[in-house]
């Protein structure tokens, strides 16, 4: 009776890390696809940033998972950049995927005009702008993520906010008025 009941702790730790997987891994892909551009590479992200964390899974606490994970998946993000130093370029239409929720991402509707000039955007400052807007975390959040002051992802953020306010691909789309970039001047977050 003691072995079955070690067992089954053994074994909840695994199901626990099975299930958030199975609840986040949409989420998760869905940044990585805004961080790398690619819809396989996001995927390879993903797994690469769950396989370097389900070894240390025992040890998160489960209240702070989601950030350990997100931060991991940064990090990863950031390694695999600095190792390739290879400039990728979005696609100009986003293919059909997994990723996309049907009837959302239709090539030359808002949000693949802003992922197109997301793309033009220095690693930093597409990171805060994933974390941040899309991802909806507090600034507070996104510097723990990346490893910085809030000070430093508020004055990414409004750089990265001016770039993409002056993109070509924004300001000639017929709906650039109606995209949805934050205010500059005071971020209310």
């Amino acid at each position: 009776m003691q072995s079955t009941h070690a067992h089954t702790q053994e074994r909840h730790p695994d199901e626990e890390f099975t299930r958030f997987v199975a609840s986040r891994w949409r989420a998760l892909a869905h940044t990585a696809y805004l961080l790398t551009g690619d819809f396989q590479e996001a995927e390879d992200l993903v797994q690469t940033t769950l396989a370097r964390v389900y070894p240390r899974w025992r040890r998160i606490r489960r209240d702070t998972a989601e950030s350990y994970v997100r931060r991991s998946l940064v990090n990863a993000h950031r390694s695999r950049y600095r190792r390739r130093r290879v400039v990728q370029l979005l696609l100009p239409h986003l293919p059909e995927s997994s990723l996309v929720e049907e009837g959302r991402d239709r090539p030359g509707d808002e949000r693949d005009v802003l992922l197109r000039a997301l793309a033009d955007l220095p690693q930093r400052q597409r990171a805060v702008v994933v974390l941040r807007y899309w991802d909806d975390l507090p600034a507070e959040e996104v510097a723990a993520t990346l490893g910085c002051s809030v000070g430093t992802v508020k004055s990414q953020a409004s750089r990265a906010l001016a770039k993409l306010r002056h993109h070509p691909a924004l300001s000639h789309h017929p709906a650039a008025g109606r995209i949805p970039l934050p205010d500059l001047p005071g971020d209310p977050r």
